[in-house]
């Protein structure tokens, strides 16, 4: 993390409740008051069961049945007064679904995009399959206003997913980071205070070292080159420079095997595979996946 010359110390706050005395003579409950009780605790057991359910059915996999998958999006009023739409019932607003990457690490399939309309971003979008891309599952919850670009595995225990929020300006870098093949996943702001720009590329050669090059949006030093031999834990600025920086050590586009591609006459984006100097689809998603308008419920889970 890039350090700021500003510090706080958080003290946590206790608030002790008192005791709650026992009465050694208290008269018996009447009968009819313990059958009040076990009934309320039934329905509470009933209910716990049944939120149980709903839970699990909205955490179902997104399955691959071979024709494009549109991914899950409800749109709710908080949705819309948060990005600042103006939709109407006439003319509502279209949302769409944008893919950046896509990489594996063992059987695992990892793709990252964002869902927006055509003048917000609305969601960070994170997908995984462990199937061969048969079943697509989100290990994390989606961010409000965010991103999700580029994902690397320098090797199986250690990876990183560059992010930044772009609602309403690209601020705020992060990554997404795992340490145990990922199993979970930590989320890393790169400043400790709040920045503009966002991360143009990034790449690690070893699970301790990387570089990364952020992109502060314009001026003659819009683009700043930073190393890391901790990990991502810390960053020193290199240089900087008004045009694009080459991180020397990263490869070309679609050398990690894996790739996702756009086509705009199928409105669809493509989860492609390398097969020797070829590419196959493994799977693919819509781009258009709901739309909002007002009347729409509160905010719900994603």
């Amino acid at each position: 993390m890039v350090k700021s010359s500003s510090s706080y110390s958080h003290i946590p706050v206790t608030t002790a409740g008192a005791l709650t005395p026992i009465t050694q003579n208290a008269p018996a409950t009447p009968p009819s008051v313990n059958a009040i009780i076990r009934f309320r605790a039934f329905l509470n057991f009933f209910f716990l069961l049944l939120i149980a359910s709903l839970l699990t059915r909205a955490a179902e996999p997104l399955r691959n049945a071979g024709s494009p998958m549109m991914l899950p999006f409800k749109c709710t009023a908080e949705d819309i007064a948060q990005a600042g739409l103006t939709c109407s019932e006439d003319a509502p607003c279209p949302v769409y679904l944008e893919l950046s990457s896509a990489a594996s690490l063992g059987n695992k399939l990892f793709v990252a995009g964002n869902l927006h309309t055509e003048s917000a971003t609305l969601y960070s979008v994170f997908l995984e399959s462990d199937d061969e891309a048969a079943s697509w599952t989100e290990p994390g919850a989606r961010i409000r206003g965010a991103d999700l670009d580029q994902i690397q595995f320098p090797d199986f225990e250690h990876g990183w997913i560059s992010g930044g929020m772009l609602q309403p300006m690209a601020r705020d870098p992060f990554f997404f980071t795992t340490s145990d093949g990922a199993k979970s996943w930590q989320r890393k702001p790169l400043f400790e205070d709040g920045t503009a720009g966002s991360i143009y590329s990034f790449w690690f050669d070893s699970r301790n070292h990387g570089m990364l090059v952020l992109d502060k949006g314009s001026g003659s030093s819009r683009y700043a080159l930073y190393e890391s031999p901790t990990g991502g834990e810390t960053w020193t600025i290199r240089e900087s420079s008004a045009k694009p920086i080459l991180i020397k050590s990263m490869p070309p586009p679609g050398t990690g095997g894996w790739r996702v591609r756009a086509d705009g006459k199928a409105h669809v984006y493509l989860i492609e595979k390398a097969s020797g100097e070829n590419w196959k689809p493994v799977a693919s998603f819509l781009v258009r996946v709901g739309s909002c308008k007002p009347g729409e419920p509160e905010a719900e889970a994603k």
